[in-house]
């Protein structure tokens, strides 16, 4: 028998009304706003008289260094929340919503896989209840009223060859990524060089996705630097008087989006931004909601441990006062021997040797997590090419570190294979034994918050910056900046800066290119390398498989 597609199982799900799935978190359906039958948002009233209830403990799903193996972080974090549902605990997940642009380019949606998924999937992956429009129409409509305030008359003196608000669009499409703006005459303006950005890349998101409430966002918004005057001091959008406008669109969008599980359990979607340009979690909002209505939460930062976990350590946990109770490295196999040296086309005979060689990728992620004061348990997302050799030097390995690594089969069976991990996660938070603490302190210079990532996390022998950038990092200090904390833009296939150091490298440097303040978001970003903030389609994208069948539904996404 043909394996079902993930689109084939989600739509084959026995979807409950979205007013069930609320009670289950004890939300009554006068606090649910439904979006059809099987979505809501939340009311910023009820997530209002939350506040003083107890947390819930939270888990936080990470993984090694992604692969083109994949290793199925999404996946394994709805699996173990069905995981936990099914040996009786009250348990929600949160994920982040998906982007438009991977979904018809090369990577696809962002609701799991086989059946640990999030429904509805098509909707999902595709316009969902619009918060990305919303967020695209909020941040665009800053970009036009700054080419309009330079356009009659200039009051704020801004240096037209300063402005670093970008526009966006939530899609892959090379040929906008720089630009000329306001040509064709005296009435279009003045002419300029601009660009676009994917709209999971933009401020606006990593805002909404850090922001408490309405107020806090609108503050935020407000603080963004959006260009410079000749004398280089700042313009904020509060200057462009555009912060109560952009918090209208963003009314809605704002309020976390509630959905099911295959298995009919609570997920919270909401949220998206970028995992290397941004700190790649879903919302606080969500997150800090969800903590207050079940026992346990399931979440997940992008990318690998070296950049989602550090940030949703170093970022989310440090702005939201949250602390995680257990951490879950997911790996496979397939990666594993990857790291280990074997290209994609021979990964399917066994190679015992290879994955041994790989597991210090692994090893290094357990590390880094532990410093953290945080138990970590590794989950091995089963693939059914794997063997029971390769399986079990991955567990002898882990075991060595003192560590323990579970197989989870819940792309298979659901919650049924990924109960051992879900039993023994619940042991570690029930337990406290997480004794969590950031990585640096707010007081530390921003140079040396860099070097600490740099060395602690990815093992670098020393931060390249030359002059021009620590004295901009310096003039952000003395501007009352310094107590931000650190956002690292850099490949996320390796815990060096080269995509193509596989393993565990030592002995690199981390060079910076350029570093920018995200003075709404409350971060500074630091650029090493080439960081692609507008993708591109590949030669064969998905869209071209996309398409309406007979009978009306969605074909192709996966």
């Amino acid at each position: 028998m043909a394996q079902l597609s993930d689109i084939e199982i989600a739509r084959a799900a026995n979807k409950k009304p979205i007013q069930e799935i609320g009670n289950k978190l004890g939300i009554d359906s006068e606090h649910l706003l439904p979006y059809g039958h099987d979505k809501a948002k939340i009311s910023a009233e009820y997530i209002a008289q939350q506040k003083g209830k107890p947390n819930g403990k939270l888990i936080l799903v990470t993984a090694i260094n992604p692969t083109p193996a994949g290793e199925g972080k999404t996946t394994t974090t709805v699996g173990l929340g069905d995981g936990l549902n099914a040996i009786g605990k009250k348990t929600a997940v949160c994920i982040r919503e998906a982007s438009l642009g991977p979904c018809f380019g090369m990577k696809g949606g962002a609701a799991g896989g086989g059946y640990a998924q999030v429904i509805p999937m098509e909707e999902m992956n595709l316009h969902f209840t619009g918060d990305f429009h919303a967020i695209t129409s909020a941040h665009n409509l800053l970009s036009a009223m700054i080419d309009n305030h330079i356009y009659w008359g200039n009051a704020l003196e801004i240096d037209s060859r300063r402005v670093v608000w970008r526009r966006v669009v939530d899609m892959n499409d090379r040929a906008l990524r720089q630009i000329t703006t306001s040509l064709g005459g005296a009435t279009n303006g003045f002419p300029r060089e601009a660009g676009f950005d994917i709209t999971v890349a933009s401020e606006v998101m990593a805002i909404l996705c850090l922001a408490n409430d309405l107020q806090d966002l609108e503050k935020r918004l407000g603080d963004i630097i959006v260009a410079y005057k000749r004398d280089l001091t700042p313009v904020y959008c509060r200057d462009i008087k555009a912060d109560g406008a952009m918090t209208v669109l963003l009314k809605d969008a704002m309020q976390p989006n509630l959905v099911q599980t295959l298995e009919n359990n609570p997920a919270f979607v909401h949220g998206g931004p970028f995992a290397n340009i941004a700190h790649g979690c879903n919302s606080v909002v969500a997150t800090t909601t969800a903590l207050k209505l079940a026992d346990f939460v399931v979440t997940e930062a992008g990318f690998g441990a070296d950049l989602g976990a550090e940030k949703f350590m170093n970022i989310k946990c440090r702005k939201a006062g949250l602390a995680p109770d257990a951490v879950v490295i997911v790996a496979t196999v397939r990666a594993m021997k990857m790291n280990g040296g074997v290209a994609k086309e021979d990964l399917a005979p066994e190679n015992v040797e290879a994955v041994k060689k790989g597991c210090a990728n692994l090893g290094r992620h357990i590390e880094n997590i532990k410093s953290f004061g945080v138990p970590a348990v590794v989950a091995i997302n089963h693939f059914v090419t794997d063997t029971d050799a390769e399986v079990a030097a991955v567990k002898a390995y882990v075991e060595s570190l003192g560590s323990e690594a579970i197989l989870c089969k819940h792309w298979a069976k659901g919650s049924k294979g990924v109960e051992e991990l879900a039993t023994r996660v619940a042991e570690i938070a029930e337990s406290g034994a997480s004794q969590f603490s950031v990585l640096y302190p707010d007081e530390m210079p921003l140079f040396e918050k860099i070097q600490t990532i740099a060395k602690r996390i990815y093992r670098a022998d020393d931060v390249l910056a030359d002059k021009k950038i620590r004295d901009q990092l310096r003039q952000w200090e003395e501007a009352g900046y310094g107590n931000l904390p650190i956002c690292m833009a850099k490949t996320q296939y390796s815990f060096s800066t080269d995509q193509n150091l596989r393993g565990a490298p030592t002995g690199h440097s981390v060079p910076i290119r350029e570093v920018r303040l995200s003075a709404g978001a409350g971060f500074v970003v630091v650029v090493c390398g080439e960081i692609m903030t507008m993708p591109g389609l590949p030669r064969l994208p998905s869209a071209e498989v996309i398409r309406l069948n007979n009978a009306g539904e969605v074909e192709g996404l996966f």
